[in-house]
């Protein structure tokens, strides 16, 4: 052999100065397997259970190596939890192969080859060699191959053998195997403590039941990985065997454990919240950093679908039910979870939802609030369902309503309002729900919210109008059809007093709502009550509304007035409006509704005054011929409405041109008493009564001369006129105007002005351009 070793250094040295090393290499790793292949092929035949060929090996006078360690495939079952959402962690078997290192002692024990296991053993193989999947003990708890297992102890297994053993048998639920092991005493405590959590995690109860038969402690810690699909958990935990089967929802394990002893009241910290004594607030500070707390506080945060694990923890020890934790109790646990189901348990199992929770500054609250602040509307409606006060008030007087508009959560103040909370409360600080309400971040979607809730047939309730009023702030808010809804409930508030004195018509009017302010009309909201200063409805549309806004309102004061909605005429001048609006419609029918023609307004100007000034001819008609508006009425500035017509100079002539139409052809058909000229001029001016009648036959006397048809008057006398009375001054000359007739006469009248020259000679004109036109 030396010289046959020698020869091969000799070769591979001259293969190496020839730049051969790597082929020459790779033989020399052939020979070394080469070397090793019998004790590989004791592996391969220990693998198949080929009895022959493991005694061939072994007597092939020492060139077997019986711990040898080789690599094979081998297949081995994996034991593999799959998570689910409030359900038990389920345990899956399945068989993967694996390129693994191991010996021939390993794989005989793995596969189950008894008599090869024995043969080995006699062949001086080790127990305890280690490999990278465990002891030959572990192969064989793995498998359940218990005989082997029993013969490997016998053997002379150590107790890290026997502990890995015992640890493989309990992940993968060998209760025959764990039996053996735990009952060879080669066991630690907090080994057998560890399998103990292993088997609880995976929900192994004969494995669990079989360990505590044999002595182990069921209350000990011990450091294990738990997992939870919800709340995520994935983190290597100290805790007891009852807490790691509550968070791997074993029901089962859990029963066994509570009838066995187990302690509900050793503490683990697994929860993801921490309590501030002080403030009372609630933080979340992730899984297994919070407050460390009992079992029963597990099984709530980590609840099981059904509830069987809670109802097992309560029905052992009801007291837990209402004993306080940090001054907390479950209840408050679960609504922190917010979980509906545990809450719904905890209720029917009689949990005590006026339980007060009480901080170190002496602030007190209430489960119901805690929901509200976390926007817990489906545990709200829950709470409520089971008796809850929906208006329970902490001690600075907040209530679940305040609570949720301070924290935003605008679909659980709708659903408190759809409950019937309160808006006429007011808490410590003198806030209330809407005022919270309106600085939230849902502050632009109030009136929405009210009005969902008012469709969902609820009545916004508030038990002091004084804090707030449903009506008032539907007319504040400018919403139609939130307003008409809160009316239908609310009629009888329509003339009450909100906190600022004032009824929903007036706060309309502040705030400008047009539509608002002639539903509420339309309801029948009185316009004369007074405000708490005194004003009423017309006052603030007068005085505190722009000139948009009060053009609006009177527009829709008109229209109540021309519905008969509004009976009493003396809060508004509808015809004086309409007049100035040119609105002739609505002047014919307040004329048929006898509204006085010549009433005047605070300005005392009438209705004909305020159509002139305007310059809407066809109102200035209407109200002259149709209803006998009087053209001398005078202001207090002594403006008449043709002098109001002459002074506006943003419109034409027209207005006053019927006004002066109007006053021209009443006064000619009076009557005036004048100078009349004979013989053109030549003789001396005597007076006569003169008037036009409506057919057109001027009249100043009885016989026919002095009862002429006219055919057109002119201002001043004429050129024979000027001739005779050349002595006439140029004033005497403008007071006189000439009347053609029919025949081919002039006559010449001198008036006492120049105003009545204008009127007569326009009189005169107007009647005989109507007997000519008909």
């Amino acid at each position: 052999l030396l010289l046959l070793l020698l020869l091969f250094f000799s070769l591979d040295f001259l293969n190496i100065v020839g730049g051969d090393m790597g082929r020459h290499s790779v033989s020399l790793a052939a020979d070394v397997d080469e070397l090793a292949l019998p004790s590989h092929r004791l592996v391969e035949a220990a693998l198949r259970g080929e009895m022959g060929r493991v005694e061939e090996s072994l007597n092939t006078n020492g060139l077997v190596d019986v711990n040898y360690v080789g690599t094979v495939s081998l297949t081995m079952k994996c034991v593999e939890t799959v998570l689910h959402e409030e359900r038990a962690n389920e345990v899956r078997i399945v068989y993967e192969e694996f390129r693994t290192d191991v010996t021939a002692l390993f794989v005989a024990a793995h596969s189950g080859h008894t008599e090869i296991v024995r043969k080995l053993l006699s062949a001086g193989a080790d127990v305890n060699q280690k490999l990278f999947r465990g002891y030959a003990t572990t192969a064989a708890a793995r498998e359940g191959h218990c005989t082997i297992l029993s013969m490997l102890l016998k053997a002379g297994a150590f107790q890290s053998a026997c502990e890995d053993a015992l640890l493989e048998a309990s992940l993968c639920g060998e209760v025959e195997a764990v039996e053996i092991l735990i009952c060879s005493d080669m066991s630690r405590p907090d080994v057998a403590a560890h399998a103990l959590v292993s088997a609880c995690c995976r929900g192994f109860v004969n494995v669990v039941s079989t360990l505590i038969k044999n002595r182990v402690e069921m209350n000990s810690m011990d450091r294990v990985l738990l997992r939870s699909a919800k709340p995520t958990l994935h983190a290597n935990v100290d805790c007891t065997p009852l807490a790691a089967a509550i968070v791997s929802r074993q029901a089962a394990v859990v029963k066994y454990l509570l009838q066995h002893g187990a302690r509900i009241e050793c503490d683990v910290r697994l929860g993801a919240w921490s309590w501030d004594p002080v403030s009372g607030e609630e933080l979340r500070v992730g899984a297994c950093l919070g407050d460390p707390y009992n079992a029963a506080w597990c099984a709530v945060e980590y609840y099981e679908f059904g509830g069987e694990i809670l109802n097992l923890l309560l029905h052992h020890e009801p007291s837990l039910l209402e004993r306080p934790h940090f001054g907390r109790t479950l209840l408050c646990h679960a609504i922190l979870c917010q979980n509906l189901n545990v809450v719904s348990a905890l209720l029917d199992s009689g949990a005590n939802f006026k339980f007060p929770m009480k901080t170190k500054d002496g602030q007190e609250l209430f489960p119901l609030h805690l929901a509200a602040k976390l926007g817990c509307s489906s545990i709200i409606k829950l709470l409520i369902m089971h008796g809850c006060n929906v208006d329970t008030q902490t001690s600075t007087g907040e209530t679940a309503l305040m609570i949720s508009a301070k924290a935003g959560h605008a679909d659980l103040f709708l659903e408190l309002l759809i409950a019937g909370a309160d808006l006429g409360l007011v808490c410590d600080l003198v806030d209330t729900a809407v005022t919270l309400a309106k600085r939230s971040s849902f502050a632009s979607s109030i009136i929405s919210i009210f009005s969902q809730a008012v469709i969902a047939g609820v009545s916004l309730h508030s038990t002091d109008l004084s804090v707030f009023s449903p009506l008032h702030f539907a007319a504040e808010s400018g919403d139609p059809e939130l307003l008409q809804m809160i009316m239908r409930s609310s009629i009888g508030d329509l003339n009450k007093l909100d906190g600022s004195g004032m009824t929903p018509m007036m706060v309309a009017v502040k705030a400008g709502h047009a539509e608002s302010f002639r539903l509420l009309l339309m309801a029948g909201s009185d316009i004369h009550i007074e405000a708490s200063d005194g004003k009423t409805v017309m006052s603030l549309i007068k005085l505190e509304s722009s000139a948009s806004d009060r053009d609006r309102f009177e527009r829709v004061l008109l229209s109540v007035v021309l519905a008969n909605v509004v009976t009493d005429h003396s809060m508004f001048k509808a015809l004086h409006y309409a007049a100035r609006l040119g609105d002739t419609s609505s002047l014919v029918q307040l004329l048929k509704m006898n509204f006085p023609v010549n009433s005047l307004d605070e300005d005392g100007c009438s209705p004909l005054m305020l159509a002139a000034m305007e310059g809407h001819v066809d109102a200035c008609k209407l109200l002259l011929l149709q209803g006998g508006a009087d053209c001398g009425l005078t202001n207090a500035l002594g403006e008449t409405a043709l002098s109001l017509a002459r002074s506006s100079s943003r419109f034409n002539n027209i207005a006053e041109g019927v006004l002066l139409d109007h006053l021209a052809r009443s006064h000619v058909l009076i009557g005036e008493d004048f100078f009349k000229h004979t013989r053109e001029g030549r003789g001396t001016p005597h007076k006569k009564t003169l008037r036009i009648l409506k057919s057109g036959l001027l009249t100043w006397g009885k016989s026919n001369r002095r009862n002429v048809f006219c055919k057109e008057a002119v201002a001043g006398p004429s050129l024979k006129f000027l001739k005779n009375r050349r002595q006439d001054g140029e004033d005497e000359k403008r007071m006189i105007f000439r009347v053609a007739t029919l025949t081919g006469r002039e006559v010449h009248f001198e008036a006492g002005s120049t105003y009545n020259v204008e009127l007569w000679v326009r009189g005169i004109n107007l009647i005989a351009k109507e007997v000519n036109a008909d």
